[in-house]
């Protein structure tokens, strides 16, 4: 590795070969020796930035944790505009369209990764548990417009979690995003208020 790299470099190009693998191979695809190689960087360059694999792979959930801040906030501006079931249909097909599916599976697998993640992080899969903040917020916005009924947007943004993540999970493509708008208009038409929330 040349000298002078600077560490956020290193750390997000070592990061994105990760996705890479991770979306395209699995948990089972993800090791020190593959995440180097598909970075191009030498063999110890991982293991200089990260104590060992398990902290490179809890970094690197974390990270893409961060990364759905703007996903999130863009999301929350989409209140009030469009029509509420295709904001969510959207940002579902977004955030499980990215390596949302594979991170699951990865934390599921890895007990070691659990334990670190569980030192900053308290319950659930990170990126899912994000993603149901990011659609409770959005759900709570839109009921304050009074584009929704009286829903409990604490309950109902895990259930588009579990909704989702059963719609996309384990398939060779991801589904049809009709497919994605009529699961989500399932979970909220109880709640549309207006023509515009449907």
């Amino acid at each position: 590795m040349p000298t002078g790299v600077h560490l956020r470099d290193v750390r997000e190009q070592l990061f994105n070969a990760a996705e890479r693998l991770l979306v395209e191979g699995g948990p089972s695809a993800l090791t020190s020796r593959a995440v180097t190689t598909e970075a191009g960087v030498a063999k110890g360059v991982l293991h200089r930035h990260f104590d060992d694999f398990d902290a490179f792979l809890a970094e690197f959930v974390l990270d893409r944790v961060d990364k759905m801040d703007e996903r999130a906030k863009a999301l929350l501006r989409a209140a009030g505009t469009g029509s509420v079931v295709d904001n969510l249909a959207e940002a579902i097909a977004a955030v499980f369209g990215s390596v949302a599916v594979a991170m699951v599976a990865l934390v599921t697998c890895r007990d070691d990764l659990r334990r670190r993640l569980r030192e900053v992080w308290p319950a659930g899969v990170p990126v899912l548990t994000e993603a149901a903040i990011m659609f409770k917020d959005y759900l709570e916005r839109e009921r304050e417009l009074g584009r929704v009924g009286d829903l409990d947007a604490d309950g109902v943004a895990p259930m588009l979690i579990g909704t989702g993540h059963l719609l996309f999970a384990d398939r060779e493509s991801p589904p049809e995003m009709e497919a994605v708008r009529r699961m989500v208009a399932g979970v909220v038409a109880p709640w549309l208020r207006s023509h515009n929330s449907e």
